[in-house]
């Protein structure tokens, strides 16, 4: 209780300094171009005006954050990409999408922590769990869940025709003690498994790989990120209690939802997104209709655009308590 009281009065802190941030700056630039016009100084007016656009988008991002208010949103986040059919072309689309990721948490401060990563046979990776770190981490990332495709010239190919790849991401909030999520053991099968393939580049090469499988739902986990055995049974078992968290959240804003005839399902064969690499660039998420033609920023991490546009949609369709 004492740590989960600490850390809500570091995120109070922490908002409490950023408006108050947002407040100097504000009245910094407002006194430069008072300034600037009575000075007749029209450089000073204009570098102060851009910085006062500048300082409007930020708001708008500190608006959003505020209305992260779901249960789990200031959570730490699981992360989940699982490469589509398609062999290896789809499997480097599932590794340059955790390149994406990976970059987009560095940029905001987030730290990585790897769980599991599966290599591709010849390029890629086939599936990898990665924690993300971070103040609303799972409120930033929840609304990645979906299916991602990506159309290319294939590097694989050596008649460079076009080739369309499919992965899908899912995202999970990390969740503490004090939230309590039933889990029998009958309904737990539980599998210790080498290691696969190379085991990727961010894992251990152990022999004590472990996976949970929940057998009422199918959902399945795994991790093998320590040479600990029993380490990786306490992590695949945290995993699997935010997977089953996160189902009863879905549950809810579906109810929610009901009502709604524009709802779309989010699963497999469910796009949400579109990486057009070939014959042009473009990247269009398709329930919010935001594009960006720069697809090589999106792919370097450059997300926010639709993250923030996802979380609005939620927002005004009412479920943004979830």
């Amino acid at each position: 209780m004492a740590q989960k009281i600490l850390k809500e009065r570091e995120a109070l802190l922490t908002s409490i300094k950023c408006v108050n941030d947002l407040d100097q700056t504000l009245q910094d630039h407002v006194g430069l171009i008072a300034l600037g016009e009575m000075e007749n100084e029209p450089k000073i007016v204009e570098e102060s005006e851009r910085a006062l656009l500048a300082l409007q988008i930020r708001a708008a991002r500190m608006r959003l954050e505020t209305l992260l208010s779901g249960e789990a949103d200031a959570n730490d986040c699981f992360l989940e990409i699982h490469a589509g059919a398609g062999g290896t072309e789809a499997q480097d689309w599932a590794l340059i999408l955790q390149r994406m990721y990976t970059r987009w948490a560095e940029k905001r401060g987030y730290k990585i922590e790897w769980m599991e990563e599966v290599s591709g046979e010849e390029a890629g990776i086939k599936s990898c769990t990665m924690k993300v770190i971070g103040h609303q981490a799972y409120g930033w990332l929840k609304t990645e869940t979906g299916v991602h495709r990506l159309v290319r010239i294939s590097p694989f190919d050596s008649n460079a025709r076009r080739h369309t790849s499919f992965a899908s991401v899912g995202a999970y909030p990390v969740i503490d003690d004090s939230i309590e999520v039933e889990i029998e053991d009958k309904d737990l099968r539980i599998d210790t498994y080498r290691a696969s393939g190379a085991g990727g580049q961010h894992v251990n090469k152990t022999e004590s790989a472990i996976r949970i499988t929940h057998l009422p739902t199918g959902i399945a986990v795994q991790c093998q990120n320590d040479r600990s055995q029993h380490r990786n049974r306490a992590q695949a078992m945290s995993m699997l209690r935010a997977r089953l968290y996160e189902a009863e959240l879905k549950k809810r804003e579906e109810a929610a939802q009901a009502s709604n005839a524009s709802k779309s399902e989010i699963g497999w064969g469910h796009q949400i997104r579109s990486y057009v690499l070939q014959p042009y660039q473009m990247v269009k998420d398709l329930r919010t209709n935001v594009e960006k033609g720069n697809a090589q920023g999106v792919l370097d991490g450059d997300i926010d655009d639709f993250l923030e546009a996802a979380l609005a949609a939620r927002i005004d369709s009412g479920t943004s308590h979830v």
